[in-house]
């Protein structure tokens, strides 16, 4: 039974002062003089041999037609003779390497020079487009006429240009004529 007031003892025994908890591992501590004298280097893996891509009859079809093969035969001589192979997409997939010059991603945008900055170049450029753009409008609207003149819309053109009247038909057709029929009296 438990001791009053404490807590109930386990009933197992802890392991001596040299027992190891968890997996033991063995290491190699031979310190500098093993690090200098036996170095584990990494293995060159083979090289993998270059994967062969299966045939493009599609574009060996096209290029049979366009050199003008008709018959069977010569299609089967022209894929004997011209053999090609569909492109490998995934060529940088798995270790591939990227061909020489190739970059991905973005160009680094070009700094922006110090100088401009502080001479308030930028400033002076927006400014000078405005100026331009201004006497860009006012050369237009010269063109165009006198500047305060109103632009002739859909209703402006039907006051000046009206629709020519109709002439109204008097004749319907007769299934259309109301036609009066005589009040027939219920008989008593």
């Amino acid at each position: 039974q438990p001791e009053l007031g404490k807590p109930m003892r386990n009933c197992y025994s802890l392991p001596g002062p040299d027992f190891t908890y968890g997996m033991y591992m063995h290491k190699r501590d031979g310190g500098v003089p093993e690090a200098i004298g036996h170095w584990d280097s990494v293995k060159a893996k083979p090289q993998p041999r270059k994967r062969v891509m299966p045939r493009d009859f599609v574009a060996m079809g096209r290029a049979a037609v366009d050199e003008g093969c008709t018959t069977a035969r010569e299609f089967a001589l022209y894929y004997k003779y011209m053999d090609t192979r569909c492109k490998d997409k995934g060529i940088l997939r798995y270790g591939g390497k990227a061909p020489p010059g190739m970059t991905f991603g973005q160009p680094p945008r070009p700094s922006t020079p110090f100088f401009d900055i502080m001479q308030h170049r930028f400033k002076e450029l927006w400014m000078e487009e405005q100026r331009a753009r201004t006497r860009v409008q006012h050369v237009v609207k010269k063109k165009v006429g006198i500047i305060g003149e109103v632009r002739e819309n859909r209703t402006t053109f039907l006051r000046t240009h009206p629709l020519p009247v109709k002439e109204e038909s008097f004749w319907h057709p007769q299934r259309f004529e109301k036609v009066w029929a005589p009040h027939n009296p219920t008989p008593d």
